[in-house]
This record gives C-alpha cells, sequence and structure tokens, in this order.
C-alpha cells in the first residue's frame, strides 16, 4: 500500500509538539513495515535526517504553508493536485489539516481545539480559518486520532462525529530524558540559574500557558518564603501578550527570572532534570508532553487541575488551580521545603510513566492506520 503523509511540521532544529509526534512516530512506522511505500509531503526540501527509511519518498509541494491563506492553497490545491494524480491508498495528516476536495481516504490528528475556547492571542485571521476548517476536518476525515479521552470528547461535543470515529493515542516522551546526578545538575544550576535551585516551566509563551501568573506566583513565592530561587522558562515567543509582558515588568524578583528561548533535546534534558519541580501550569492542554517530559526525569510535578492534565499525569502530580496564584505559590513552597512529597511524587512518577512511551503511541496510530486501509480494500 502508499501511504502518503502531510510532514509539512519536519523541519531540523524546530520540532515542536507536532513536529515531534510526526517524527517519533513516523520514524518507527516507516521502518517496522517495509511492505508498505510512504511518501512524505514537505512543504520545503526536507533533511535527510528525516527519510527515515528506504521505503520513504519525500515529495516538495509548494508554496511553504505557513499562513491561513497559504495553508489553503497548499492543501486545496497542491496536496490535492498531488493525491488526485498519484491516488495513494492513504492520506495521513499529524497536524489535522485536510485537502476537503481530495476522495482519498484519509485519517486526521487532532491534538486539541484550544482554539475554540481559549482565542486569546491568535490573529483573528488564524481564529476564523481554525473555526471555520477544523470541523470540516474532522467530519471528512475517514478516522480521527486525538491524544487523551479529554480532547475526545471535546472533539466529539463540538464536531459533530461518532465518538466511535476517534480513537486516542496518546502521546510519549523521547528516550533522553533521564535523572541526572547531583553533581550533573549543579553544573546544569551553574549554566543557567546562576547556580541557584529552580523551578522549570516548558512551552510557547501564549496566553492559555499561564505564564503571567506563573511570574505572579512566583514573585509571592520569593517573597513569602525567603528562599534563594529562579524560574527558567523554555519556550519561544509565539503569541507574547500583554499579560506576560506586565506581570514580567511588575515583579521584584524579574532577575531571577531565566528566558531560554527553545532548547535543543540534550539541553532540554538537562535543564528539566536539574530543576527541583516543573511548574506546569496552563488552563487547557490536550496532553501535555513536559509532564511525562518530568516524569521521566524523576523531577516532581506541580500541574493545573484542568482539561487533560489529571488524565495524564495521575497520582504523579501535585494538582493547582491555574486561575488562583495562590494556589501555585502554595504548591510552589510545599514542593520546595517537603522532601517526603517530593519523593512521594517522584515514586508515583516512576510508575505512571510506565503508560506512555513513543514506541507504544507509534503501534497504536498504526493500527488505526490498518484499519482504515482494512475497510476501504474491503469496501472497494
Amino acid at each position: 500500500m502508499t501511504i502518503a503523509v502531510n510532514t509539512r511540521f519536519l523541519i531540523k532544529n524546530k520540532l515542536e509538539g507536532i513536529g515531534w509526534f510526526t517524527y517519533e512516530t513516523f520514524n518507527r512506522i516507516a521502518r517496522a513495515h517495509p511492505e508498505h511505500q510512504f511518501i512524505f509531503l514537505f512543504d520545503r526540501k526536507p533533511d535527510l535526517e528525516f527519510i527515515f527509511a528506504s521505503n520513504v519518498k519525500p515529495v516538495v509541494l509548494f508554496p511553504p504553508a505557513r499562513h491561513p491563506f497559504l495553508w489553503y492553497i497548499w492543501f486545496e490545491w497542491s496536496v490535492c493536485r498531488f493525491l488526485k494524480k498519484h491516488k495513494p491508498d492513504l492520506f495521513i495528516s499529524p497536524d489535522g489539516y485536510l485537502p476537503l476536495r481530495s476522495s482519498i481516504p484519509s485519517i486526521a490528528v487532532i491534538h486539541d481545539i484550544n482554539f475554540l475556547h481559549h482565542a486569546k492571542g491568535l490573529p483573528t485571521i488564524t481564529q476564523r480559518y481554525f473555526n471555520h476548517f477544523f470541523p470540516k476536518f474532522a467530519q471528512k476525515a475517514t478516522r480521527l486520532v486525538t491524544v487523551s479521552e479529554y480532547s475526545k470528547n471535546d472533539i466529539v461535543n463540538n464536531f459533530s462525529v461518532p465518538a466511535e470515529k476517534v480513537d486516542v493515542v496518546y502521546n510519549g516522551a523521547n528516550t533522553k530524558f533521564k535523572p541526572l546526578v547531583e553533581d550533573a545538575k549543579a553544573r546544569v544550576r551553574d549554566t543557567y540559574s546562576h547556580g541557584k535551585k529552580y523551578f522549570v516551566f516548558v512551552g510557547a509563551l501564549n496566553p492559555r500557558k499561564n505564564i503571567d501568573r506563573l511570574l505572579m506566583a512566583f514573585d509571592m513565592f520569593k517573597k513569602d518564603s525567603g528562599l534563594d530561587y529562579a524560574l527558567v522558562i523554555v519556550g519561544e515567543k509565539m503569541f507574547l501578550t500583554h499579560d506576560i509582558t506586565a506581570a514580567y515588568n511588575s515583579m521584584v524578583f524579574k532577575d531571577d527570572v531565566i528566558f531560554t528561548g527553545r532548547l535543543g533535546v540534550e539541553d532540554l534534558c538537562k535543564v528539566i532534570g536539574a530543576a527541583t519541580a516543573m511548574t506546569f501550569v496552563p488552563y487547557f492542554e490536550g496532553f501535555g508532553i513536559p509532564m511525562l517530559e518530568a516524569m521521566y526525569c524523576d523531577v516532581p510535578l506541580i500541574a493545573s487541575d484542568r482539561t487533560s492534565m489529571p488524565e495524564i499525569a495521575g497520582d504523579a502530580a501535585y494538582y493547582i488551580d491555574p486561575f488562583s496564584v495562590e494556589s501555585i505559590v502554595h504548591a510552589m513552597k510545599l514542593v520546595a521545603t517537603d522532601h517526603k512529597l517530593r519523593d512521594a511524587l517522584v515514586a508515583a512518577a516512576q510508575k505512571r510513566r510506565q503508560l506512555f512511551s513513543w514506541d507504544s503511541t507509534a503501534e497504536k496510530l498504526f493500527d488505526t492506520i490498518a484499519r482504515v486501509l482494512k475497510e476501504t480494500t474491503e469496501n472497494a
């Protein structure tokens, strides 16, 4: 069988959530299934590291799709024309976008629909594109995949698709995320936090990540506890809001906040692994991969009690109300001072993390692929 895959988020040194999902799953799937031919559709010249096996053929379709107008052109014209000409047996889109004019069976991976609930910070044209097209993509797809039961229910309830059409496939974490020894932690602190113990947050700087309240909470934590801690925020400016800027500018201890920008995997493993705790406080997540990364590093996890996060973290997190600065402060104080609590969270995480791996993700995604191919063949 020939399977075409939208791989436009496989960009060297710029892999983020969807890019990592694409990389980790199709790296495994292509190698494990040499009986299938995979056509990877890029919107720019790909790096050779993304051509995972001899059964992968890269194809570049123009124009580069990084804007709503170009998204539409790329999917409805470039991709649609390619599918019509080459007639693969299946089209898979790890970012959920589909060519609506194509008749090829399709699988769309819709990780979450946060834009429907929290559009603040998104450009108006992007909001309109998402809200207009994603319900259509969901209905168009032969099957849907999403990354949590929370997201499945959200999609079913808002996009009028039957629950039996949606498969839940949890994310995994890179196997490089491992605990650090104390000497290594000290070296990381010397590099990133002026030698201070620190809390870490990982995620793009956009409103739903709740960074403004995290900054306010950290400032209050420093004032109330007197502890000499830093806060390390790892992530690229996506839709940087005035709320984040205002919160930062009003801080007393702003000099103890370190914005690292995007980090490569090797450095990210170190920065998470040397933290006293991860403070993962978004008010909306479809999954929350940084929580897994903390679990694999034996780093205690403070997490929001909303959306998918309790489903993923289970009993391996100390939960906070993301809309309450005081709740975040309380958790920081406890985790910074209570060794028994930290040990209990790490022990729980060591068990919980066994539920999540990219090997399992790839296997379950391929189960969906095999199901669609089988049904397509039977109905031909």
